[in-house]
């Protein structure tokens, strides 16, 4: 697929794709953080916690966004798959991007700070997501 196919690709399946790409770089940060732990011989290979509570500031605030990520794929998924295989494309083409642009902004403050301001927009972004994709069900099924 060249430049000019992507830019005609459908939105809801670039969102899609997107989100799971940012998933996917997330997983890849977390991942290098343990590994790097562990060849340093600060952690045990075997001695991770899921949670990332093992991992100093930003490796926990890194493992929680990418938590967040795969928490909310999935509906993500299912909301874009069933436009899809309903003809319904046009009930998300608008405002998908939206998921994806508050998807890696909401990442990007959890990465950034756990200070109370930085929160709240976390908290915003994460609202607009499922906002957006309560919108898109709703839309669907009526």
């Amino acid at each position: 697929m060249n430049i000019p196919d992507i830019l005609n690709m459908n939105p809801a399946l670039f969102a899609l794709a997107g989100f799971a790409g940012w998933t996917i770089l997330l997983l890849l940060t977390v991942a290098n953080l343990r590994v790097v732990n562990f060849v340093t011989g600060k952690k045990a290979i075997n001695a991770f916690s899921p949670t990332g509570d093992d991992l100093p500031g930003f490796g926990q605030r890194v493992t929680r966004a990418h938590l967040n990520c795969t928490e909310t794929l999935p509906v993500f998924a299912a909301l874009v798959a069933a436009a899809g295989l309903s003809g319904q494309f046009s009930v998300m083409e608008g405002t998908v991007m939206y998921v994806l642009y508050a998807r890696i902004g909401q990442s990007l403050a959890h990465m950034i700070s756990t200070a109370s301001l930085v929160v709240w927009v976390r908290a915003t972004f994460f609202f607009a997501q499922i906002l957006l994709m309560a919108w898109y069900a709703v839309q669907l099924m009526f």
